[in-house]
């Protein structure tokens, strides 16, 4: 399969884009647990290069393959912590609300509020949404595996 495009963007989006992810960045949320949220979310989206991008980036933070190899199933390994638990069940009911899901509950919200200020919060639900933004384009356009950022 190939992609449908060479190039999705143009200097006005990457510098929108930028913006955003810099304003993700600099909330004071650990760079490596953002990767694990942005990698659990393309997981669930099914986008191949982001999931590959994303393993890729985490690994440069200093993650293991131990872990990596079971964000799919964090919830029955013993390798996260409760922040990161927190966060990837945020991830997890904010992604999957086109299944039918709930989203959001009450309850996830503050699990994750016990863990991190609403700076971080925001920072987190803003790179859970541009982690989806990502991964429909991919998904649209039909990007490969094999990109890195």
């Amino acid at each position: 399969m190939e992609a449908r495009l060479k190039s999705t963007s143009s200097p006005e989006v990457t510098g929108a884009v930028q913006q955003l992810f810099k304003v993700v960045y600099g909330a004071g949320v650990d760079p490596l647990l953002l990767e694990l949220v942005h990698l659990r979310a393309s997981q669930i989206n099914s986008c191949a290069p982001c999931v590959y991008g994303g393993v890729h980036s985490a690994k440069k933070h200093g993650e293991t393959d131990e872990r990596l190899h079971s964000v799919v199933t964090w919830r029955e390994t013993p390798f996260f912590t409760e922040p990161e638990r927190a966060a990837l069940e945020l991830t997890e009911a904010a992604t999957r609300i086109e299944d039918g899901q709930p989203g959001v509950t009450d309850e996830i919200w503050a699990a994750a509020a016990e863990h991190f200020d609403e700076k971080q919060l925001s920072a987190i639900v803003l790179h859970i949404a541009l982690t989806g933004f990502f991964n429909r384009i991919n998904r649209a356009i039909r990007e490969q595996a094999g990109k890195t950022w």
